[in-house]
């Protein structure tokens, strides 16, 4: 009863992350369409991508018109030149080799764009144990909290939808935190890497250029 979705939680962080101006957008990983929608009520042009057709049907019949769900893998799949304003990505990352993917997807921005994505990181106790701690202790916390609202009627509260289970998991994600941010280091010099609360990582990054230089 005190379980949440704590991708859902991290959506807003993400919306933060937009440039502005920002009207493309490439959703990886993109599952159900969750987030993808929420994206395209913000009246941006949203391409959603998971390499699960299972998920991708899913989000076709879950999104708006202005959503265009493609079924493809990034790691293999050409995305030079594509001209986002904005890549982003919730928990899907972990699920590919990190200094493969990283390059492909800066190379899908336009000058200036941004990358955003939330993912989980390996446990590393030695290093993080206290925000271990203290996501334990938050979860039910926050846990409570939301299921107050939702007798309430409040409509934000981060529920798991009904097909979450249906989503792929990683039991033992690849790399912690700290792993993650020197491949970012190595393959995308400047982007940032910061653990969150709930066992999430947040890695940001912004395309050298000017804004301005985006091909017509």
């Amino acid at each position: 009863m005190l379980d949440w979705d704590h991708n859902a939680y991290y959506q807003g962080l993400l919306l933060r992350q937009l440039p502005r101006p920002c009207e493309r957008v490439l959703d990886v990983g993109c599952g159900a369409g969750g987030f993808a929608t929420r994206l395209a009520r913000r009246g941006l042009s949203v391409d959603a991508v998971d390499c699960s057709e299972r998920m991708i049907e899913r989000a076709r019949q879950r999104t708006p018109p202005s959503v265009n769900c493609v079924l493809g893998d990034v790691v293999t799949d050409d995305l030079s030149g594509r001209d986002y304003d904005a890549v982003v990505s919730v928990a899907a990352l972990h699920h590919m080799p990190l200094e493969v993917v990283l390059p492909r997807l800066a190379d899908a921005l336009r000058p200036g764009g941004i990358l955003a994505a939330v993912a989980l990181p390996r446990r590393d106790l030695w290093h993080e144990l206290p925000i271990e701690l203290a996501a334990t202790v938050g979860h039910r916390a926050f846990g409570a909290v939301f299921l107050a609202k939702r007798a309430l009627g409040h409509p934000e509260t981060y529920a798991k939808e009904p097909n979450h289970g249906d989503m792929p998991v990683v039991l033992d994600p690849p790399l912690t935190t700290r792993e993650v941010r020197a491949v970012a280091a190595a393959v995308l010099p400047g982007a940032r890497v910061k653990r969150l609360l709930f066992w999430r990582y947040l890695l940001v990054w912004r395309k050298p250029g000017d804004p301005g230089s985006r091909p017509g």
